[in-house]
């Protein structure tokens, strides 16, 4: 962590001497030599920052690590008090020109304000420069300061604990392995099917943790395996390993297991002696071997040479961590990638009865014993490292101390080593851009589930992502959070259709040991509930579930404080916030009591991401104008309506984010409400985000929004027939655009927007809100289209002919739609949808769905619809739909789907749900028909049954 500390500051410096050089003066000089000399220490400290994660490093080298983070820190802060001071003389200045320039008493005034922080920022910088040499001669004394640089992963330093975990893996009791009976015996068929003579090979992925290695270990020990192959050999990779060791490992592991002498000479020969020498052994052998814990991308690229393709069925097993190194491994449609899951609720309370108790749980220990288990998450070596420990306590209050503690027992207690080496060695693997993106998680609370888009903008907020040509910060920023997925760090919540990423969470346990470390490097302080104040040390805050004033409990004189996070507690502003977080870059409030934001907003000159969202605030400041570095403003259900001229001074603003559902208006223009923007946004040319914006203003603003060519996401409301054409005109412009959203400014307005002949071609998802007379030509044009929403249309016609070719569509809505009486999905049609909603359409008759359309569909909703007596024609051809919804359907067509019974019955009895969303009070009440369609209950018995046990969803 030193490492990134020092990368921060370096870049920092670089863009200093490079484009601020009238800003040094005379002092250019000595921040150029700083920058080289922390260029020339950045290169061991890849090296240095391993070190810290091992037991057996020295109290000295870990000290001066600290040092030079320190020192670090110190020049970053003097960097930004140093911009930050001239920018407030520049807005100054530009506030009071005549002060500043009229006359000589003006120049003078002006020449001692420069040359005073000058020469402040010159003493200080003579004393980091002292520091720094300092610390380069005493780490000259380290080896790791006079070696070469490592390679790139971090973790090859890394020395081994006294003992590995993943031995002891090797040798678990069966009486100890619980849940993993489905996954053993698929594993096993798989090795021993013989209608595949091919070379397979299986990964098996996920967590540390997890019980990877048991599992396979228990596979390749089973009796029908062994007896399977000819010979056998298991092979443990991890992150330390020579490829020419590794090999001459596995061939005596080969023949030591037939029971046959091992070649002499083979501790001398070189490498292509060996993979000719065990090519040739294992040519008329069918092979099975076993690659424990890999974690190069590139293992099965080399490793696959030495392994034949003799046609014999052979198997080859690897266990990793990372689902790319899995990818690496599928060359044919044989080879497949076995995702370990956790342990069910059931399976983890099981498991650690066993450990704990030696059988069932004592009543005074179940509120304890379950809320561990919880935290464990299905984490086999969690719950047995944990229930081994817990067994030797008996007494409620030790329980009860140990539940409220565990981030501090997993830190401190040694007999939970083994979960921190295991968890942490991912962390150590990670090069530094991406341990710096990984700690950050730390900042949210347990169980949080986060918000994607929201994350990887504050990454690059904070400057964690560097810009390429090609390619924008956001897109890299999907891409490091993508890998970290896929390193089993981080754990996907939800995925859209497409299979984006919506939301993410990360495992209890991996949350508590990246907390103490982030707190350990004053990366990241969390202050939970009413518990002690801020130190000042920490460079981030998160405030979590507390009612004091944050504000109170920073000291201006010792914060460095970048960014503040508030999770369910309240601030009350001050006049003293930009003294207190004058160098702050995040501020997220979402969800805070605050009513208000104070003037002196505008004097946080580093900030470049502000959120607002869900709180009470109504206006924005007009010294928002001198946020001239903020990216993001995220005003997401708050109850701002109108932004102020000022916003349009923000050149490097990315994201304006400013709308508010209404859930209890169903299907209307009103239930999206956007903001009023002024003219001259025109200006902000390097917007990539604008949603939503009310288009009720004049067109001038309509006009002006063809000149942000950045745009990937525009939302529009209060839209009127007479600015149609010039929206049309402006969205010809956005040829990145991919998202689009348009709402008339009454339900009876006509969205005239015929005239966009040449419609961006990245366009992905569109919605439009209001009176369509016709469905737009242009429609079929969008190539690209995943969903499309059209509510309050009047076509009067089947719009369905020109949808079902629209060759990527995933996701149809047709919402409150009139005119149409029938619906007919042709066999060619729709051939990827995969969600249908029909809702509102009150003169619908009938639909009809023909052999071959909608091959792919998952889910349908249909209603209200009182017109429509049957459920649709061809349904029984989806053979992959797993849900079907009717929404306030008349009673007679719930009768007609009674279990066994109903007219209609037979034509749904494939589907696994069936759902009747029935309006009771303004809300919908979910009542499921049966989990499979075979309860022969009658239909009045049914709803009087299980509505009671509904489950409520919002319409």
């Amino acid at each position: 962590m030193a490492e990134i500390a020092v990368t921060t500051v370096i870049d920092k410096l670089m863009s200093l001497v490079d484009e601020e050089a009238r800003l040094l003066g005379g002092i250019h000089n000595q921040v150029e030599e700083i920058k080289i000399e922390l260029l020339y220490i950045q290169a061991f400290l890849k090296d240095a920052d391993a070190k810290t994660d091992t037991v057996d490093i020295s109290h000295g080298l870990k000290t001066w690590i600290q040092d030079l983070r320190k020192t670090a820190y110190s020049m970053e802060d003097l960097i930004d008090e140093y911009m930050l001071h001239f920018a407030n003389r520049n807005q100054n200045q530009n506030q009071n020109p005549r002060r500043w320039f009229f006359g000589f008493p003006g120049k003078v005034a002006r020449s001692i304000q420069k040359l005073k922080p000058r020469h402040e920022m010159a003493s200080k910088i003579q004393d980091i420069k002292k520091k720094i040499g300092k610390l380069k001669e005493t780490g000259s004394s380290y080896v790791f300061i006079t070696s070469s640089a490592e390679p790139e992963s971090s973790s090859s330093t890394a020395t081994a604990p006294w003992h590995d975990q993943r031995v002891t893996s090797l040798f678990v009791d069966e009486t100890e392995i619980v849940g993993i009976d489905p996954q053993r015996n698929e594993l096993i068929t798989q090795l021993v099917e013989e209608g595949n003579p091919k070379r397979t090979v299986i990964s098996v992925v996920g967590m540390g943790g997890l019980g990877k290695t048991t599992l396979t270990k228990k596979v390749y020990d089973n009796r029908r395996v062994v007896g399977h192959f000819d010979c056998h050999a298991w092979i443990t990779v991890s992150q330390l390993f020579k490829m020419e060791e590794l090999i001459r490992n596995m061939t005596k592991k080969f023949y030591q297991g037939r029971k046959e002498a091992v070649p002499d000479g083979i501790d001398t020969i070189d490498e292509m002696s060996l993979i000719t020498l065990i090519r040739r052994y294992l040519q008329d052998k069918r092979y099975v071997v076993v690659f424990d814990d890999v974690w190069k991308l590139d293992f099965w690229g080399f490793i696959k040479y030495v392994l034949p393709e003799n046609g014999k069925g052979s198997r080859i097993i690897i266990t990793t961590r990372n689902d790319e190194v899995a990818s690496c491994c599928i060359e044919s449609s044989f080879d497949f990638i076995h995702k370990m899951q956790p342990l069910s609720p059931k399976s983890s309370w099981e498991l650690f009865c066993k450990k704990t108790f030696q059988g069932g749980c004592p009543p005074e220990l179940e509120k304890f014993s379950l809320d561990i288990v919880k935290r464990c998450g299905g984490l086999p070596l969690a719950i047995v490292t944990i229930g081994g420990l817990l067994s030797r306590k008996q007494n409620v209050r030790e329980w009860e101390n140990f539940s409220d503690n565990l981030g501090s027992e997993l830190e401190s207690n040694s007999r939970l080593q083994p979960i921190n080496t295991i968890l942490s060695l991912s962390y150590h693997d990670l090069p530094h851009y991406l341990k710096t993106c990984f700690l950050y998680l730390a900042i949210f609370p347990e169980d949080y589930t986060i918000k994607c888009a929201n994350l990887t903008r504050l990454w690059i907020a904070e400057g964690f992502v560097k810009a390429k040509g090609g390619v924008t910060m956001g897109e890299i920023a999907e891409e490091f959070l993508i890998e970290l997925i896929h390193r089993s760090l981080v754990q996907v919540s939800d995925v859209d259709l497409e299979g984006k990423i919506k939301s993410c969470h990360i495992h209890d346990l991996m949350r508590e040991m990246i907390l103490k470390k982030a707190e350990e490097l004053s990366f990241c302080h969390v202050l939970a509930g009413e518990g002690p104040s801020f130190d000042g040390k920490s460079r981030r805050l998160s405030v979590h579930n507390s009612t004091n004033n944050i504000l109170d409990t920073i000291d201006e004189k010792y914060s460095h404080v970048r960014s503040l996070f508030l999770f369910n507690s309240e601030m009350i502003f001050t006049k003293t916030l930009a003294s207190k977080l004058k160098l702050v870059k995040v501020l997220d409030l979402k969800d805070s009591p605050i009513q208000s934001v104070p003037e002196d907003l505008g004097n946080l000159f580093h900030l470049k991401y502000l959120s607002l969202r869900n709180t009470r605030v109504k206006i924005l400041p007009k010294s928002m104008g001198k946020l001239r570095n903020l990216q993001t403003l995220d005003l997401k259900h708050s109850l701002i309506e109108e932004l102020p001229v000022e916003i349009n001074k923000l050149p490097k603003l990315r994201h304006i984010l400013a709308y508010n559902y209404n859930f209890d208006v169903e299907f209307s223009s009103a239930s999206v409400k956007g903001v009023h923007v002024k003219e001259g946004i025109s200006s902000l040319e390097n917007l990539q985000k604008l949603c939503f914006v009310e288009a009720n203003h004049g067109a001038d603003v309509i006009i002006e929004l063809g000149k942000l060519r950045q745009l990937r996401k525009l939302g529009i409301t209060k839209l009127t027939r007479e600015n149609g054409q010039p929206l049309c005109a402006s969205i010809t412009n956005m040829n990145h655009l991919k998202s689009l959203s348009i709402s008339s400014s009454t339900e009876d307005e006509i969205l005239d927007l015929q005239h966009l002949s040449d419609p961006p071609p990245c366009i992905s998802r569109l919605e439009l809100y209001g009176r369509l007379d016709k469905l737009p030509d242009w429609i079929s044009k969008l190539k690209s289209l995943v969903k499309l929403g059209l509510w309050k249309s009047r076509f009067g016609h089947d719009p369905m002919e020109v949808l079902g070719a629209l060759p990527n569509l995933l996701e149809l809505e047709l919402l409150e739609t009139h005119g149409i009486e029938q619906i007919c999905f042709e066999a060619i049609g729709f051939q990827k949808l995969k969600v249908l909603r029909m809702c509102g359409l009150m003169e619908l008759k009938k639909v009809k769905m023909e052999n071959g359309a909608l091959p792919q569909l998952e889910e349908l909703e249909i209603g209200p619809s009182s017109k429509l007596e049957e459920v649709p024609h061809g349904i029984s051809y989806l053979r992959k739909l797993k849900t079907l919804s009717f929404r306030d359907m008349p009673e007679e067509f719930k009768l007609s789907l009674i279990p066994g019974r109903g007219r209609n019955y037979g034509t749904v009895e494939h589907i696994p749900n069936v759902f009747f969303y029935q309006r009771l009070s303004g809300q919908h009440y979910t009542v499921q028909m049966a989990e499979t369609i075979q309860s022969p209950l009658l239909a009045a018995e049914f709803f009087q049954a299980t509505v009671g046990q509904s489950k409520i969803c919002q319409a």
